[in-house]
């Protein structure tokens, strides 16, 4: 019984570490599309600012504002689309999170089921241990 109580905390133990591993895998992921939304924002301002000149532009100025603000806004296109693939991998990651808490959680209902059959056992070994005794000494059999 020590034996399944031994293993059950070495479970514990082991999915205990891979909740802690999806959670900061979360926040990582989190972080990374949090990123990636802050990129996107500043490109818009930026892109907003490069027309705000109210001044005279000769053409060629023009045209250089207007191959920028274009380049701007490919690059704001490609943050959108990076922008949806982090989210949609924060929720894969949220939900493998998920997933090893429900396991973690298990491991320790497993392990406090071993840790009371295990004690129980000792309760009954400790009850019987009399009776065994005063049997041996009276010398009688039932």
């Amino acid at each position: 019984m020590k034996g399944l109580v031994a293993r059950r905390q070495r479970v514990l133990r082991v999915r205990h570490v891979q909740h802690s591993m999806a959670v900061a895998e979360t926040v990582r992921a989190q972080d990374e599309a949090n990123s990636i939304a802050h990129n996107v924002e500043r490109l818009r301002r930026v892109r907003q600012e490069l027309f705000r000149n109210e001044g005279m532009a000769n053409g060629a100025a023009f045209a250089a504002m207007q191959e920028l603000a274009g380049r701007l806004e490919q690059a704001g296109r490609q943050l959108d689309g990076a922008l949806y693939d982090a989210r949609r991998k924060v929720e894969a990651k949220k939900d493998l999170s998920i997933v090893a808490n429900r396991e973690r959680e298990v491991a320790e209902k497993l392990k406090g089921r071993a840790d009371a059959a295990l004690e129980q056992g000792r309760e009954r070994r400790r009850a019987a241990l009399p009776r065994y005794r005063r049997m041996q000494r009276t010398g009688e059999n039932e």
